[in-house]
C-alpha cells in the first residue's frame, strides 16, 4: 500500500497483520531501532503489538529482544 500524497513527509501508519494502512500521507516512516527512514515501497519488517516499524529482520529482532528485556 503506497501513499502518493505528502511526498517527502513521514507517513503514519497503523501497521495490522500482513499489511498496513494509510492514517496521515507520506513516503516513508522511521525505523524504531535505527531511526532510519523506509520508504513506504520497501517497508516489510513491522510489529503489530508495538506498531513500529523495522528496516530489516535485524533491526526487527533487536525490537523484540529489548521488549523481552522491560
Amino acid at each position: 500500500m503506497i501513499s502518493l500524497t505528502g511526498a517527502g513527509k513521514e507517513a503514519q501508519i497503523r501497521y495490522l497483520d500482513g499489511d498496513y494502512q494509510v492514517l496521515a500521507g507520506g513516503t516513508f516512516v522511521k525505523c524504531a531501532v535505527t531511526g532510519r527512514a523506509i520508504a513506504l515501497e520497501d517497508l516489510k519488517y513491522w510489529s503489530v503489538k508495538r506498531q513500529e516499524a523495522y528496516v530489516d529482520a535485524a533491526a526487527s529482532l533487536e525490537a523484540e529482544k529489548r521488549s523481552e528485556t522491560v
